[in-house]
């Protein structure tokens, strides 16, 4: 039993091997959560400077973890990733930018998929505090982006087996942006009439 005894010992170590870096993984990642979600509340009361820490906060964090996230414990980078990608989507797209590359992020290919996905709600947000703004022109950009988006990304459902959750949050995009159609369509109604009653006022008098 010489044999299996050795065998087992160093089964022993690479088993905890795993666990210790599955552990480092779960803590970690959730800073990088943490960070890229006060990222994403700094963007939306433009708050850029404050948004950009947190950020290159997270994407340090990233860099430290994928050095020991490889192999069997590599799944558990996937959700702080998604975080972040979804930040730095937010990032650019409110600030008139083009959306950041995979290459460019550095994320796994089925992070960039869930994080693209999660960034349309924040973008109906961004669609709704410019409505509330009196701003619908704004509106009207951050919802084309929410719409590519949806777009761009809706196809990769029939990858739902690899990219768990994807069909999911395709759904819930979909609804989204048919939910801001609508609200924005009222608004563009109503925006209207009040520019032809202006129009009729300035007539009269």
């Amino acid at each position: 039993m010489d044999r299996v005894r050795a065998s087992l010992h160093e089964v022993e170590k690479v088993l905890q091997n795993q666990v210790d870096r599955r552990e480092r993984l779960l803590k970690e990642g959730r800073d990088v959560i943490s960070s890229s979600s006060r990222a994403i509340v700094n963007l939306h009361n433009r708050k850029f400077s404050e948004a950009d820490k947190e950020l290159s906060s997270a994407r340090r964090l990233l860099a430290d973890l994928r050095k020991v996230g490889s192999g069997s414990v590599e799944r558990y980078l996937i959700s702080p990733e998604a975080e972040f990608v979804e930040a730095s989507v937010v990032s650019a797209l409110v600030r008139g930018k083009a959306a950041p590359s995979r290459a460019s992020l550095g994320t796994s290919p089925e992070a960039y998929v869930l994080g693209l996905l999660d960034s349309v709600g924040e973008l109906k947000r961004q669609v709704l505090d410019s409505i509330m703004a009196g701003n619908v022109r704004k509106a009207k950009r951050h919802f084309a982006s929410m719409e590519e988006l949806y777009s761009l990304v809706s196809p990769f459902a029939v990858y739902d087996h690899v990219v768990n959750g994807a069909r999911r949050k395709i759904d819930v995009a979909r609804m989204l942006v048919e939910d801001t159609r609508g609200v924005l369509t009222e608004e563009t109604r109503r925006d209207r009439l009040v520019s032809s009653m202006d129009r009729l006022y300035k007539k009269l008098e």
